[in-house]
């Protein structure tokens, strides 16, 4: 039964047109009266001014159903849910069904209720909320442009089928039905007042000045689900809470309100909108303990120092800033001195573990000062970074406000550990500048690093404003150890300053830094500006003085480097580029270890292990072929009373030309020790000190030398010949008389014939070629036949007698003259 309230309310919005000119006051209260009943739900809207109160509506358990015609709140005004008839509601929903979208530029609240009320509002129109829109509702609140909501007794609360009798109950939600082009959601407002009051890095950003903007409660849910979402310097808020921000096409959202924090699925959804956060727009959950922030969308954007942020306090932990975007998530541009980055952030200040930052893409760019921070500043465990990209991660230049870089970085400046980072791409590019960084800067230890690219990773160039290379860095900035950095791609490449660094500052330790290449390292060249080389290394290195104080790191370092371990089948240094362990304070220099297939240094390309002070570091070579040309270098020196390191390769080929060396000095210290093993060492030798030639040396300035071992298993041209006896055999014992007219004869030894003394030399034309091989094997003779003359029988008168050894009575001759012959000599043939 329609009650008499509800008739007046329908004469003051729907019949307007009818009244004369006289009442024209109550058609100015309909222009400004925006919130509308459809007349569907028995919603009554009471309008005073600018403000409505709205009552009624269909109760189903703790449910409460509303459905307006049109719904908005302009500015100064308010649009309140006065639940005085129905006290013990939990849930508002809220449908606009005349096909306008909702300006909310006022307050919407709840009145009179028992418990935290939640509320959905549903227009698939759209909804905007200007700079003066807000909430003040005890419970959750869902913004969405579905067509529908779903409950899990199969029940729907349609917004786009208003004349359709709803089926209303008091079953819980489950789902949100988004149509095939759902309106959009805008967020307006001036932007984030947040702060750095010192480096980002070193500071948290201070957000005691921020605007309100669009909040609820603390341990409640913010979500806006529609179309194309929009912030235009909007700000969200959602203390402890869960912040749920996704454009979502032709589908179901499921839906679980069954925790705290509310979840969202997208499995059944293939199709998604677009996302943009500008004008300093700002999504934070912060709170004791922090709460979560999901960005769900096709291409999600964030610029002009737009911020996620997740604060976490107390020994909660927090949960996790997520995204996950079919296209691609661009985080890019700076705002101010204050706030100079647009960043995904999660800082923790409690026991408790930070919030992790997790990011899904097919494409994930870091430009122009965007970054994803992870900083530890208490106790718990830091924010761990784990990125899964399927195409292209890029990391690229740097601020244009504050010269700070776009980087992906995970600090810890408390006692707490720093979380880890966790990179899977298809390509990763790290350019003019950019960071990724895993360090300690407090007592905490530092997290680990592990980066993998399936196709290649590509480090270069410099960041223009301070000279600081292209680096993905895992280091210690304190007393604490660093992690480990392990990265795996088939093709690396390093140029024009970019860097791989496993490093310390302090007194802590680097880790290790293990590369695992299985095509082609390439490393090449020095900065454009800076002049500073490509590098792969582990270090303790120096910074500059103004670093030092900054950041208060000491004048002397006393951590020892890691071991770097290399393994890939071509490693390319050149143009002056390095690969090596160093260490510019006291302590040792670390190791040096590299299996490859090939190794080619060249114009100045080095491999490295030295220290300024300490020990230098050790270096072991595992190679097919070793080459060195133009100035190249293999180095383990010591400089102050360190001893030189020492140097074990064995390459089955060794080659150095044009000056390359291969070093292990000293200069208060003893020089180190070098043991190489080979088949064929070309252009390098031994000598007492460095020349201008290819050089293998182990001295000291004013210490003992060390040793040079080399052991050739192969054949060296040079000293594998052994001379020859100058007669073979004695001539005399072999050399018949000739017989030819003029009687001289010869026997001659040639040897092999052809063979030079060594490889530079030509083969003399006066060579001839003897096949000295056992052929009788494959020879084939024949039976021979031989045939003999007879002689024709002479008869000859006996002359004598004999008895033969039968007692038997012979008569013999004498042989005729013309039957005798004598024995054939040289003189005789002229009678033949």
């Amino acid at each position: 039964m329609i009650t008499s309230l509800v008739l007046v309310n329908r004469l003051l919005t729907s019949s307007a047109i009818l009244l004369p000119l006289g009442m024209i006051f109550l058609g100015n209260n309909f222009a400004n009266a925006q919130v509308i009943s459809d007349d569907t739900t028995n919603t009554f809207v009471k309008p005073i001014g600018n403000n409505f109160t709205i009552l009624n509506g269909i109760e189903k358990g703790n449910n409460l159903f509303h459905s307006f015609s049109n719904f908005s709140v302009p500015a100064g005004g308010s649009a309140t849910f006065d639940l005085t008839n129905t006290p013990n509601i939990t849930n508002i929903f809220s449908r606009v069904t005349g096909g306008n979208a909702s300006d909310i530029n006022g307050l919407i609240s709840t009145l009179n209720n028992h418990n935290p009320v939640s509320l959905f509002l549903i227009n698939p129109a759209g909804i905007v909320f200007g700079k003066d829109a807000a909430l003040n509702i005890g419970g959750s609140f869902v913004g969405t442009t579905a067509n529908s909501i779903k409950f899990a007794d199969g029940t729907e609360f349609s917004a786009v089928k208003p004349n359709t009798t709803p089926l209303l109950t008091m079953s819980v939600p489950v789902g949100l039905q988004m149509g095939s082009n759902p309106g959009t959601i805008s967020v307006q407002n001036t932007g984030h007042l947040l702060t750095f009051l010192i480096h980002p890095l070193i500071s948290s950003p201070n957000t005691s000045n921020n605007p309100v903007g669009l909040s609820v409660k603390t341990n409640n849910n913010l979500a806006l689900v529609g179309g194309n979402i929009t912030l235009d310097g909007g700000v969200l808020n959602a203390p402890s809470g869960h912040i749920e921000l996704s454009s979502a096409i032709n589908g179901t959202v499921n839906l679980n309100t069954s925790t705290a924090n509310w979840s969202f699925d997208y499995s059944n959804l293939q199709q998604f909108g677009n996302i943009q956060l500008s004008h300093q727009s700002l999504a934070d959950a912060s709170g004791n303990p922090a709460g979560s922030i999901h960005f769900q969308g096709r291409n999600i954007t964030l610029n002009d120092a737009s911020a996620a942020l997740l604060i976490n306090q107390g020994s909660g932990n927090a949960g996790d800033i997520s995204v996950n975007a079919s296209e691609s998530l661009i985080l890019q541009g700076s705002g101010t001195i204050g706030f100079p980055q647009t960043l995904l952030r999660a800082d923790n200040f409690g026991d408790g573990g930070g919030g992790n930052i997790v990011v899904s893409a097919a494409k994930l760019l870091l430009q122009d000062g965007g970054s994803l921070h992870g900083i530890n500043f208490g106790a718990g465990s830091g924010s761990n970074i784990f990125v899964d990209i399927k195409d292209l991660l890029q990391l690229e230049g740097v601020s244009p406000v504050s010269g700070f870089a776009s980087s992906l970085n995970t600090i810890t400046r408390g006692s707490g550990k720093s979380g880890d980072i966790g990179v899977v791409t298809k390509r990763l590019q790290v350019l003019n500048g950019a960071v990724i960084g895993n360090s300690p800067w407090g007592n905490g230890l530092g997290g680990n690093t592990t980066i993998s690219a399936s196709d290649s990773i590509e480090i270069s160039g410099e960041n223009p404003k301070n000279l600081a290379e292209s680096v993905i860095v895992v280091g210690t900035f304190s007393q604490a150890n660093a992690g480990h950095l392990t990265i795996n791609t088939p093709k690396l490449k390093l140029r024009d300053g970019g860097g791989i660094v496993n490093s310390t500052v302090n007194s802590g330790n680097a880790g290790d830094l293990t590369i695992n290449v299985s095509d082609t390292i390439e490393v090449s060249g020095v900065g454009s500006i800076s002049g500073l080389p490509s590098r792969i290394g582990a270090r303790a290195e120096l910074l500059a003085p103004p670093i030092r104080q900054l950041f208060g790191l000491p004048d002397v370092i006393t951590g020892n480097t890691g071991t770097l371990t290399i393994n890939t089948q071509n490693l390319q240094i050149t143009d002056g580029a390095i690969v090596g362990v160093d260490h510019q304070g006291v302590g040792n220099a670390g190791k040096l270890e590299i299996n490859a297939g090939s190794i080619r240094l060249n114009n100045g390309g080095s491999l490295t292990a030295e220290t300024f002070q300490g020990a230098g570091g050790n270096i072991f070579i595992q190679s097919n072929d070793l080459i060195m040309r133009h100035g190249s270098s293999i180095v383990t020196n010591a400089g102050g009373i360190g001893n030189g390191g020492n140097m074990t390769i064995n390459s089955a080929v060794i080659l150095g030309l044009e000056n390359s060396d291969i070093v292990a000095n000293a200069i208060k210290g003893n020089g180190g020790n070098i043991n190489i093993t080979t088949q064929a060492i070309f252009g390098l030798q031994y000598r007492p000190q460095l020349t201008t030639e290819n050089d293998i040396t182990a001295s000291s300035q004013f210490g003992i030398n060390g040793t040079v071992d080399i052991n050739n298993f192969g054949v060296d041209p040079n000293s594998g010949l052994v001379e020859l006896p100058a007669n073979v055999t004695d001539p005399s014992q072999q050399i018949a008389t000739g017989c030819s007219a003029n009687t001289g004869s010869s026997f001659v030894a040639t040897g092999r014939g052809g063979i030079p003394q060594n490889p530079s030399q030509e083969v003399r034309s006066d060579r001839t070629w003897s096949d000295i091989r056992d052929i009788s094997a494959y020879r084939n003779i024949g039976e021979g036949i031989t045939h003999t003359p007879k002689s024709p029988t002479v008869l000859i008168a006996a002359t004598s007698w004999h008895r033969n050894a039968q007692g038997k009575i012979e008569l013999v001759a004498h042989q005729s003259p013309t039957q005798m012959q004598s024995s054939l000599t040289c003189a005789a043939l002229p009678n033949i």
